[in-house]
This record gives structure tokens, C-alpha cells and sequence, in this order.
């Protein structure tokens, strides 16, 4: 195992020192039927909503007269149970317990379980102090925390009861520097869609914001109907803040309220929110224009002004004809990652297309999109542009199969010292993470190693490509974030995944393919104490949701997944993979993914198993590890 990591930790350090052609990906030119349209289109932020069970309390102390710091606050128990963390940092922290009835204690006291435990994603974690009790008093408690003068403040993590969540979602996604952000929250049951006061009703809620500088501010949440909370007193609240720079912001929502049975409820949900600066515009005559490239392709160009000629984003567009009749034809959708050149930003397109739409013009593009490639936040858009396009001959582009040239663009010409050799296996690891597959599970295969990172996964994937190079074909085995990346790669960029032969180009355990909610707590944490790999929008579930939007059919289908999740001892006992996220997460999940976010739409399903967790110092062993799994894949594998 440690020779193949030195291994591959050498190639990869080829891989980066080698040409560019090489090192720089050469993206496709992407495009594909009409029934893609729905997949493809940008998602609805209230599509894709926080559901949070559980309470991120900032612990922000009061100085007494004497330099005692004191901070006090309400733990609803409900359900009959109390389970909380604190995370002090290195903070000698003085906690006491208030029941309902009047008893103040020491948390050891009412404790059935007192242990340390790490809250994150693999190897970001924050230790936290672990307690957790059963009760017969249900209703408010109440935690006071007392520390010596001049003490860091600090974070409580608490779990509620599930059958009542906080529903919270961004109401657009114009994340640029000079926006207002607005959030919405409410109370919902059982992952309803947020319609009113939905099991319950929210009283008051707030805003809490850290500016990438560090900043904390904190707004108050309306339910007015002038904060993009829908309508006045519908237990729907809002709030915005302005970005005022570029960066991640972290956006929490505070909410306290009843349930349906009138019991006290404190949940929060943790937005990571991705400014970017507004570094491209369209032309203010906007007009596309199709011309002659070679054969069946042309060239669509929209006039564009960016503002660094090196900075490549994400585009989509529809394009529309007439029929006879002069009623619209849906044509095709066209897109690709794009650098502009020369005030102009390019979209390869097949005219084979409109062969076999049977469209006429005039033509137009609709749903237009350019998007920051990294988080996919919409740069400029049309809903409608006229497209011109040269008169073509029906000879010139006769209908038929639809073939790579039509889906992809044409494959890039490679010179001899630009070209890879052989086949490979690649066992690729996920975020803020190193070499976890055992080596001597697979065959002719090499570890890719970016230990310890928080990548986008447009970032991912170029690094799995420049390693890749190293090969003329490779398939992947990827662990928890890298099966998103491995498919952002065969998506966007022409790779070895493109050569290989074999039953199975993409195999994945453990990727939180629609998110996971530990992403914006991690994020919040670490803002806070300063430790882990950084926030990573990505794999929030609005995250997700976006970079999703721009991933076809046809590239899901190449990809085989497994999600698995803890053991079950019985019905009586709370069981997990990881104590701490388990305050946070629905079961099943696996101590990161829950597996209902661990699905992929189109993507091959190759099951689901219990007894796993997903990654080493969990309760069960690591999903990694299943040696019967491996060799399946390492038999499947295309290389």
C-alpha cells in the first residue's frame, strides 16, 4: 500500500510537470436531444431545501463584572431525549444542566453517555464533548456554560426531534458581488415541501452571516411578505444580506418555535454561500451567429465581455427552429465548458441536429446560460436569442444514429509525446481525504493521491485528468467525492475515459451525489476554529442540485454506484456510523452520505449494504474496505 501511494504520488507529479497539452484538459462540445431539456434545466433553489433535525448553537459568551464568561440556553427535549455536543475548542468549558422541573446539575449527572467524538468528513474533523440521555421530563431544559475570563466562544450541536424539521432554501442563485442573498425557512414534517406551517410554526428566526473576512453579522427573519417569504403570516420567513465580496459566506439560519404539539423547537440550517465576482457579460447587441466549421460542425458564437481572457465557464442553450407551420421545433441543447476569445464565446454544434428535428428557420437559442464552473452560478443568460445559421443543404447533414461527433465534438488530435500508453485502473479518494483504497484489492492500477484538499469538482476532475495522462485509457474506482468528479470529467473534458474498454467506465461507494448536510456545518465550524479543508459548496445539496443541471443522460449512465449504511442491532438502540453526525443526518447514511442522497438519477443502482460505514473510525468497517466489492469492480472495470 505505501509503495503504490510513493507510486502514484510520483506520477502524479509527472503528470503536473508534463506538457500542456497534457496538463490542460481540452473540453468538449457538448450536445444532445430535446428529452434532455428537463434534466438540464436550471434548477429551482426550493427544489433542493436544508431539512434539519438539528440545532448549530453559536455559544457567544457574556463577560460578567468579575471576567467570568457565561452563556445560557434552551434545550428542547421533546421526544424524552437529550443529545448534544459541545465543541470548546481548547476551552475548559464548566457545563450545567436545569431540567424542566428545577434540578440543576452537572451534565454527568442526568448523562447516560459522556464521550469525546469528531464531528465532519473524512479527515476534517472537529472534536466535540458527546452527551447524551434518556429522560422521563420532557420540555425545556436548560444549559449553562461557564468558562474563565477572556474564553474563545464556541458552538453547541443539538438533535431535535425528526419528526419536526426546519425547511430552508436561497430563493435564487444570482450569487455575484453586489447581489442581496435572500434565505427563507419554515417548519415542515416529514421533508414536505415548504408550503406554511407545515407540523408546527416557526415564532421568530434569524440570520446569522460570516463574510469571507470573518466577519458575523446578523439579520432579522420577517414573515412579512415583503422578504421573499411568500405571503404575510404563512410561517414562512425571510431575510437577505448584501454580498459585498467574493468568497465563501456562511448563512445560518436560526429559528425557534412549537411543533404540532406545541412542545418548543430550536433548529438551524447552514447555508454555504459562493460569491464570485460578475467576470463575464453578454454583448449589447446580442445575436448568435452559426458558421461553417468543418463537415456536418459549425461554430455558434455570442458576443461576450469578460474580464480575464484565461477564465473558462459552463454554458447551456436550447436551440429552437420553426416547422412549416411556423410553430417552434425543439432542435437540440448545446454546451460545454468555453473560453472567450476575441469578444466571442464559441459552441461547437452539429447540424445533423436539425436534420433530424426537421426544423426551419428562423432559429434561436433559448435558456441561455454562462456559468462560473466552479460553484455554477449564472454569469449572464437570455431566456431568447436570434440565431442565424448559413443555408444548409438536407445532403449536407443527413439525419441518422446518433453518434459521437453529434454528442461530444471531435476528438482532439494528440501528438506522440502528448499521448498516453497502455491502460490503467484509477483508485481515486474523495474530499479533504488520501489513499483509502486497499491496492492489493485491484489489478493494474494506481492510486491518484491530492491528500488532504477541498477541490470544486470541475478542479477535481482536471487533476484526475492531468494524472490520467499519464495512460492512454483509464477507468476509475472512486470514493465519496470523486465519483462526482470522475463524472465531471467524462462530462466536460476529453480524457483517457474516453478510450477505455470494459463494462464499467465509472464505479463509486460513498458520493453524496445530491449533497450532504454535514457540508454547511463543517463549513460553519471551521470558519470558526480555523480547521479542515476549507467549505466546499459542491456538496451541499444546493450545490448539487446546480451542478447537476448540467450533467446529461447519457454521461449518468456510465456510471455504476453502491451506497451502504450502518449495521442494525436492534429495534431499541440508537444505532450509527459516527456518534456526532449522526445528530445531523436521516438513516440510513453511512456516518457522511445518507443514502437517499447517495442516489443518481440514470446512473446504474448496484446496491445497497448494511455494516459499513463510510471511512476508517467509524462503528463499522469502512465501505472502502469490502474486499468481495472490490474485486467485483476491479472485474468490471474498464481500463
Amino acid at each position: 500500500m505505501k509503495t503504490d501511494r510513493l507510486t502514484s504520488s510520483i506520477l502524479f507529479c509527472l503528470a503536473l510537470a508534463a506538457p500542456l497539452a497534457q496538463a490542460a484538459p481540452v473540453p468538449k462540445q457538448l450536445a444532445g436531444p430535446p428529452s434532455d431539456f428537463s434534466t438540464l434545466r436550471a434548477p429551482d433553489p426550493s427544489a433542493s431545501p436544508i431539512f434539519s433535525k438539528s440545532a448549530l448553537v453559536p455559544v457567544v459568551f457574556t463577560r460578567g463584572k468579575q471576567g467570568q464568561s457565561t452563556f445560557q440556553v434552551t434545550l428542547p427535549a421533546a421526544n424524552g431525549r437529550l443529545r448534544f455536543i459541545a465543541f470548546a475548542g481548547n476551552e475548559a468549558w464548566r457545563l450545567a444542566l436545569t431540567s424542566p422541573s428545577g434540578r440543576r446539575a452537572p451534565p454527568a449527572d442526568f448523562a447516560a453517555t459522556i464521550r469525546e467524538a469528531d464531528f465532519g468528513m473524512e479527515l476534517a474533523t472537529h472534536r466535540g464533548s458527546y452527551y447524551a440521555f434518556e429522560t422521563s421530563e420532557k420540555g425545556d431544559w436548560t444549559l449553562t456554560v461557564d468558562a474563565d475570563a477572556g474564553a474563545r466562544d464556541g458552538y453547541l450541536l443539538l438533535e431535535g426531534d425528526p419528526s419536526t424539521e426546519l425547511a430552508s432554501y436561497q430563493t435564487h442563485r444570482r450569487q455575484t458581488v453586489g447581489s442581496r442573498i435572500a434565505i427563507v425557512a419554515a417548519l415542515a414534517t416529514g421533508m414536505k415541501p415548504v408550503a406554511g406551517p407545515l407540523g408546527g410554526r416557526l415564532d421568530t428566526a434569524q440570520l446569522r452571516v460570516t463574510t469571507p473576512a470573518g466577519i458575523v453579522r446578523t439579520y432579522p427573519m420577517a414573515d412579512d411578505g415583503a422578504h421573499d417569504d411568500g405571503a404575510a403570516g404563512d410561517g414562512l420567513f425571510g431575510a437577505e444580506f448584501p454580498a459585498e465580496m467574493a468568497g465563501s459566506y456562511i448563512a445560518q439560519v436560526i429559528g425557534h418555535g412549537k411543533d404540532a404539539g406545541g412542545s418548543s423547537v430550536l433548529r438551524t440550517a447552514e447555508h454555504i454561500v459562493a460569491v464570485v465576482e460578475p467576470s463575464l457579460r453578454l454583448g449589447d447587441v446580442l445575436q448568435a451567429r452559426g458558421e461553417t466549421s468543418k463537415g456536418t460542425r459549425l461554430a455558434i458564437t455570442l458576443p461576450v465581455a469578460a474580464a480575464r481572457a484565461e477564465q473558462h465557464y459552463r454554458a447551456y442553450a436550447e436551440v429552437w427552429g420553426t416547422d412549416a407551420r411556423g410553430k417552434p421545433v425543439a432542435v437540440a441543447w448545446v454546451g460545454g465548458m468555453v473560453t472567450p476569445a476575441n469578444g466571442q464565446l464559441s459552441l461547437g454544434f452539429d447540424t445533423r441536429w436539425i436534420s433530424r428535428s426537421g426544423a426551419k428557420a428562423p432559429f434561436e437559442l433559448r435558456s441561455l446560460r454562462i456559468e462560473d464552473p466552479d460553484h455554477f452560478i449564472t454569469l449572464a443568460g437570455a431566456a431568447r436569442v436570434p440565431l442565424t445559421l448559413p443555408t444548409m443543404r438536407n445532403s449536407d447533414a443527413p439525419a441518422g444514429e446518433i453518434d459521437e461527433l453529434m454528442t461530444m465534438g471531435p476528438r482532439p488530435a494528440l501528438s506522440g509525446d502528448s499521448r498516453g500508453v497502455g491502460s490503467r485502473l484509477l483508485l481515486v479518494h474523495g474530499y479533504c481525504s488520501g489513499g483509502v483504497w486497499p491496492a492489493s484489492h485491484f489489478t493494474s492500477a494506481s492510486t491518484f493521491l491530492d491528500a488532504n484538499q477541498s477541490r470544486s469538482h470541475d478542479q477535481f476532475a482536471r487533476l484526475i485528468q492531468s494524472f490520467g495522462s499519464t495512460w492512454n485509457s483509464f477507468g476509475t474506482v472512486n470514493h465519496s467525492q470523486g465519483g462526482a468528479a470522475s463524472l465531471h470529467l467524462y462530462t466536460y473534458y476529453w480524457s483517457g475515459l474516453d478510450n477505455a474498454t470494459g463494462s464499467r467506465l465509472i464505479q463509486s461507494v460513498g458520493t453524496p451525489y445530491k449533497g450532504t448536510n454535514i457540508a454547511g456545518i463543517l463549513a460553519t465550524l471551521g470558519s470558526w476554529f480555523g480547521v479542515g479543508c476549507g467549505s466546499n459548496d459542491n456538496l451541499t445539496y444546493s450545490g448539487a442540485s446546480a451542478w447537476l443541471a448540467g450533467i446529461p443522460t447519457t454521461r449518468r449512465a456510465k456510471v455504476n454506484y453502491y451506497t451502504t449504511a450502518f449495521r442494525t442491532t436492534n429495534w431499541w438502540t440508537n444505532d450509527y456510523c459516527n456518534v456526532a453526525t449522526d445528530l445531523v443526518l436521516n438513516d440510513p447514511e453511512d456516518g457522511t452520505t445518507e443514502q437517499t442522497n447517495g442516489q443518481l438519477s440514470g446512473a446504474v443502482n448496484r446496491g445497497h449494504t448494511t455494516g459499513q460505514c463510510h471511512t476508517t473510525g467509524m462503528r463499522d468497517p469502512a465501505q472502502y474496505q469490502d474486499a468481495s466489492r472490490n474485486a467485483t469492480m476491479n472485474a468490471n472495470a474498464a481500463r
